[in-house]
């Protein structure tokens, strides 16, 4: 497949690096030389310094026998006019548009603007995108990372090993005796910053930050063998009321259950705006790093706070003065993927990567349509892939044990028919089962292999 990637910032990066290393013939187009060629000196992919909305641009980077653009520049405008011209000039077929701006989102998913006029075949919003990563993470608040799987009848739960986990220095194999009925297993543990999927004599250790698929009905069951507990959050606090904060703050307002959320806001008009746009929720205009505001906002007897301003350090800092104010549980918006280290010394909960999350829902629409979701774990360390398998997969008609996975993949869930089971190695793999796999980057297209989803993509 021929790609072409409008931007080569982060999310752009992360795309041809998952594109091009399962032998995709992927071009990076951008304005900034330097970050071309950080792309093609790092990545297998070719680069071409100029304004992606250029059709002689575009004409350079191979627009006219390519399958497939991804506009994921830092402006709305100039991906709307990449996909337009990649459709008007070039008639590229997959068309996909990184967008930010309230207004162009209202109007696209308001329908008025049809396919002909505007052609993009995919919106990503990463506001959006992060506004449904807060929510999963109010809804395990035990847990560091979640993302839901098996069209909501699973979860990958992120979990960090405490002192006081009762699971500790045992080895996971004995976790299947011991627990035999439930519908979990440990598929990644990050240990002193090493991601890498355990072996059955492997043991959990304090600190260990471990990655859990579990049915959904045993959630709670499995973060209490865990050593964590659940508790519902009906107050939050927002620190920040940007375009992330407002779509969190919205969907707070749409929860099924009843939630109190109050929004800390430093810029006067950005907060106008939010309070204009919200129902319920109490919106002040000041600094979230304020402990007078942040005791205004009622911080010591909130059950959540998120920080998620457009400033990496504001929301590590935000975070820890929330927490130094009794508020239980923080959550802070990171972009930089090397700062995450720090979340557990200065004592914070868990962290949203918007980055992260943009590329996850992007490489779920631009893998075949046999892939369900793909969840990027990590700054880009592993992925879970959700896919249905085809009668042609090498898996189909074996048994667990049988198939020849890499040392870095383990299968998370199974789904026949309608119902989730534990995977076990006697449990035989049929045509039109639904698999959830965790892999190593680097074992990705041996996986796709496998499942026979990589050979024929949109």
């Amino acid at each position: 497949m021929k790609v072409i990637i409008c931007g080569a910032g982060q999310v752009g990066w992360q795309i041809a690096r998952h594109l091009s290393g399962e032998l995709n013939d992927v071009t990076v187009v951008d304005s900034n030389p330097d970050l071309v060629r950080r792309a093609t000196e790092t990545l297998d992919v070719q680069g071409i310094a100029g304004f992606a909305s250029y059709p002689d641009v575009l004409d350079q980077a191979g627009a006219r026998d390519a399958d497939m653009i991804i506009a994921a520049t830092h402006s709305d405008e100039v991906n709307m006019v990449t996909c337009q011209v990649a459709h008007s000039v070039f008639s590229i077929q997959r068309k996909i548009a990184r967008l930010r701006s309230q207004s162009y989102l209202t109007a696209i998913y308001s329908d008025l603007y049809r396919r002909d006029h505007l052609p993009i075949d995919v919106v990503i919003s990463p506001e959006r995108e992060v506004a449904a990563a807060a929510m999963r993470r109010l809804s395990a608040p035990a847990a560091f990372d979640t993302e839901t799987f098996m069209e909501g009848q699973a979860q990958l739960l992120g979990i960090t090993i405490q002192e006081d986990c009762p699971v500790v220095n045992t080895p996971l194999r004995q976790l299947t005796d011991l627990f035999s009925t439930l519908r979990s297993i440990v598929v990644g543990v990050r240990r002193e910053g090493t991601l890498f999927a355990p072996e059955p004599g492997d043991q959990l250790f304090v600190g260990d930050d471990c990655y859990v698929f579990t049915h959904v009905d045993d959630v709670a069951r499995t973060l209490e063998i865990f050593g964590k507990t659940q508790k519902r959050q009906d107050r939050v606090v927002l620190v920040g009321g940007g375009n992330v904060g407002l779509e969190v703050a919205i969907a707070l307002e749409k929860s099924t259950w009843r939630v109190r959320a109050k929004v800390i806001e430093r810029d006067r008009k950005c907060a106008e705006r939010a309070a204009e746009a919200l129902e319920r929720t109490i919106v002040l205009n000041g600094d979230g790093l304020d402990s007078a505001l942040l005791r205004e906002a009622g911080i010591e007897r909130a059950d959540a706070m998120l920080a998620v301003t457009d400033d990496d350090k504001t929301n590590l800092l935000a975070a820890v003065r929330a927490k130094a104010e009794g508020c239980p549980f923080a959550i802070a918006l990171i972009n930089d993927p090397t700062l995450v280290p720090l979340m557990t010394p200065l004592g914070i909960d868990a962290y949203i990567n918007p980055r992260a999350t943009t590329v996850s829902s992007i490489l779920r629409h631009i893998r075949h349509g046999r892939v369900r979701q793909v969840y990027s774990v990590g700054d880009a360390e592993a992925e879970v892939i959700e896919a249905e398998v085809m009668s042609t997969s090498p898996m189909a008609g074996q048994a667990l044990r049988d198939i020849d996975f890499p040392e870095g993949v383990l299968v998370g869930a199974v789904r026949k028919g309608n119902e989730v089971v534990r995977p076990t190695g006697s449990l035989r793999i049929e045509d039109g089962d639904v698999v959830a796999i965790f892999a190593m980057a680097k074992d990705v297209p041996e996986v796709e292999r496998l499942m026979q989803v990589s050979i024929d993509f949109f």
